[in-house]
């Protein structure tokens, strides 16, 4: 076998025009390339510093170079199995299900690689085990006005935004939208019809809109009368960004289903499927599959993050005091700024409506070393990393506000 010739350092340079780059351009990419993380920021090639309020999208919720994710990793690695596949039994996984069984009301866990998988494996779920309860007309998947659930056929179907939609139809068949309105819901929800209705507790893409509890609570009983599955989206406000391990335990709504993904392995490749007792029932061998999810290598490192994000004590006690802190500095620059319509948000994850393209406020906040979101044309996002301390929030505040002044 002849030797791979691999290229010499000085011939692997960054491709600064994104014409010329060999990845499809299915991102718009900002300039800078990032080659090392510290704690809360993010360091491109020229050495300049960047607080990140963006936790690659909700994903780096222990930040960057965290001694625990590296030594999961490290001793991960030093069993020699990154990967079996899921043919045979490995440790890590069974042990990651039941500490996720333990924290919440499921009985049993699918492991999958992104949330876009998870929701449409939910999906598929809530058919299964609609088809054990009802007829085979009883396939139908609802999701609210503002959801995002992901690109992928069924969860693109199930995602309000038009213009992610419209280039790809026909999407999956018998998935619709609904308002965010219990009359609308009493109409569209027909028990002989409707498998399941999918929600995230707070949507992060559709302007970081807290959905309310009483709200949630009378869809609980709406689809608990008429058996159909409750599916809680918790990709992006999961798993401690809210203050608590499930946005669920916000809002006392327990789910049939909940969906994780993006902080589950601290930035590896995971989702997850938590399913109820009586949809676990319904679920037989060869329903479903991966060939990657739940891995040893993933699933080990998934269990010191669950591990981590779990301890109420500390962690998750300071994101909720955090969390309300930073709600009152937003509205108090909205009120000193005149250029903020309206805040949204629950611990560490904010929305602000501004009066100009967020965006345009996005590359402002590169110049002045900040990493933000938008979440529409007009919303500008925060997502900073769980463990943030009040400081580097401060820090990051008085940019936002220097930023939406300019």
């Amino acid at each position: 076998m002849s030797a791979v010739t691999l290229p010499m350092e000085e011939e692997m340079v960054s491709i600064s025009d994104p014409a010329a780059s060999p990845l499809l351009g299915t991102y718009k990419r900002a300039p800078m390339e990032f080659v090392r993380g510290d704690g809360v920021e993010l360091i491109d090639a020229d050495g300049k510093r960047y607080l990140d309020f963006t936790s690659g999208i909700a994903v780096n919720s222990l930040g960057y170079a965290d001694a625990g994710i590296a030594n999961a990793i490290s001793e991960a690695l030093n069993t020699g199995l990154i990967h079996t596949s899921n043919l045979y039994r490995t440790s890590p996984g069974e042990q990651l299900a039941a500490k996720l069984v333990e924290r919440s009301f499921a009985s049993k866990v699918f492991f999958c690689n992104s949330g876009a998988e998870a929701n449409e494996g939910a999906f598929k779920f809530a058919r299964r085990w609609a088809r054990k309860i009802g007829t085979d007309a009883k396939v139908e998947i609802v999701a609210l006005r503002g959801s995002f659930h992901g690109r992928l056929f069924a969860s693109l179907a199930a995602t309000d935004r038009p213009s992610y939609r419209a280039p790809f139809r026909p999407l999956a068949g018998a998935v619709s939208i609904c308002e965010r309105d219990l009359a609308d819901l009493e109409t569209a929800l027909d028990e002989e019809t409707v498998a399941a209705v999918i929600v995230e507790p707070v949507q992060g893409e559709g302007g970081v809109r807290v959905l309310d509890s009483d709200f949630l609570e009378k869809l609980r009983a709406l689809t608990a009368k008429r058996e159909i599955a409750l599916i809680f989206d918790e990709i992006q406000c999961g798993l401690g960004r809210t203050g608590q391990l499930f946005a669920y335990e916000n809002t006392g709504v327990l789910p049939d289903m909940l969906t994780l993904a993006k902080p589950l392995a601290g930035g590896l490749p995971m989702g997850a499927i938590l399913v109820s007792q009586e949809i676990g029932a319904t679920i037989q061998a060869g329903d479903h599959g991966t060939t990657f999810g739940g891995g040893p290598l993933v699933s080990s490192v998934a269990l010191h993050v669950v591990e981590r994000l779990s301890d109420d004590s500390s962690l998750l006690r300071a994101v909720r005091e955090n969390g309300a802190w930073l709600g009152e500095q937003l509205d108090a620059i909205a009120r000193r700024s005149g250029k903020v319509r309206a805040i949204r948000g629950i611990g560490f994850i904010w929305g602000l409506d501004v009066v100009e393209p967020a965006n345009d406020i996005v590359k402002r906040g590169w110049d002045e070393g900040l990493l933000t979101l938008t979440a529409g044309e007009h919303t500008l996002r925060l997502l900073p990393p769980l463990v943030m301390d009040r400081d580097d929030l401060m820090r990051g505040l008085s940019i936002i506000e220097k930023v939406i002044g300019e």
